[in-house]
């Protein structure tokens, strides 16, 4: 799965797991965040804006598949995290924790190649929607693996999701071959099972992340990089997949997907230090309006009727996710948490 959505519990759990490192960085920050008090809401847009472009690339690379490039990536996810583990002098493979850590990289890492073979079968924008769903179906097995409460609201948001990724893909079976038909250029079948297993993975992942919670986001993150890099090389050997990108175009876009993974992990880290998990989450919701704007400009592809209503129906429960762990995460005795109404409930 797109490791954004992990960074975003990683640095909550930092924060609450003894490390002075962030907490320092937030008080340096103050001043600048009095100056401009959306600075983090402004990054966190700026980080779908990079992530959002990797999707771009990987749709453009058809030379290169998938897998290799999710080994591209994940190199932009190990570089910057090394320095951080030698600075804070963190154990690389703690003891008690291998087997997670193993087993959380492996299922972020099908997750994540999944999603780029959905970039490459279906439509740029409606891959990205129903890999964006990741969060709403934390809940669900949250619900089913630690037993945390699934109320109403997320019940809702599974239902608006379910059905908007029934849209996006519009199987025949329920709309007709006439429909399938305006998709002939992808193999949409493909496309809308590796979307939709790809969040059944990422959600996985998360709730991995959730029983990590006591280490250090630096050393899960070294473990995901280290061990998908290896991951997605096997892979890629065993199927024959090895290739040395073209001269030119080709190496100078592998580049640049490991240089916008690195900088949407940092922006997007930076902008959960300034602000809450909840109103990031919403301006990470940005992610859709880039992908819609890139399928037009780039691939010149015009979005259906089905795929916007769709995109709406999932944006909107992505939205009530966020804003319920806003709402959540407010003083008991804030205004605005009772202008939230039942959603702090």
């Amino acid at each position: 799965m797109p490791e954004h959505l992990e960074l975003q519990h990683l640095v909550d759990l930092s924060v609450g797991s003894g490390d002075e490192s962030i907490p320092n960085l937030l008080e340096n920050k103050r001043p600048l965040i009095k100056r401009c008090p959306y600075l983090g809401l402004l990054l966190a847009t700026l980080s779908s804006l990079f992530f959002s472009l990797c999707s771009v690339i990987v749709k453009s690379l058809v030379n290169i598949d998938p897998m290799q490039l999710a080994m591209f990536r994940f190199i932009g996810v190990l570089l910057p995290t090394i320095p951080i583990v030698i600075y804070t002098e963190q154990p690389v493979f703690p003891e008690g924790k291998r087997i997670l850590l193993v087993l959380r990289s492996v299922v972020g890492t099908v997750g994540l190649m999944l999603s780029f073979y959905a970039f490459r079968n279906m439509p740029l924008a409606d891959a990205s929607v129903i890999v964006f769903s990741v969060p709403v179906f934390v809940a669900l097995f949250a619900r089913v693996f630690l037993k945390e409460p699934c109320g109403i609201w997320n019940t809702i948001s599974i239902i608006l999701t379910l059905v908007g990724v029934v849209l996006i893909t519009h199987p025949p079976f329920i709309f007709g071959e006439s429909e399938a038909i305006s998709n002939q250029n992808y193999n949409s079948l493909r496309g809308a099972i590796a979307a939709f297993v790809s969040t059944i993975f990422g959600a996985n992942a998360y709730v991995l992340l959730r029983v990590l919670k006591g280490l250090h986001f630096s050393v899960i993150m070294t473990n995901f990089g280290a061990i998908a890099i290896m991951q997605t090389l096997f892979y890629s050997f065993v199927f024959g997949l090895l290739c040395m990108p073209n001269c030119g175009t080709e190496r100078f876009l592998v580049v640049c997907l490991a240089i916008f993974s690195y900088l949407g992990q940092i922006l997007l880290t930076m902008s959960l230090q300034m602000e809450q998990a909840g109103p990031v989450a919403i301006a990470r919701s940005a992610d859709i309006v880039f992908a819609f704007l890139w399928q037009v400009m780039f691939f010149d592809e015009i979005p259906s009727k089905y795929s916007v209503c769709g995109a709406v129906l999932v944006l909107s429960s992505v939205l009530l996710v966020g804003l319920r762990k806003w709402a959540l995460a407010l003083p008991e005795d804030s205004q605005l948490r009772s202008k939230l109404g039942v959603l702090a409930q």
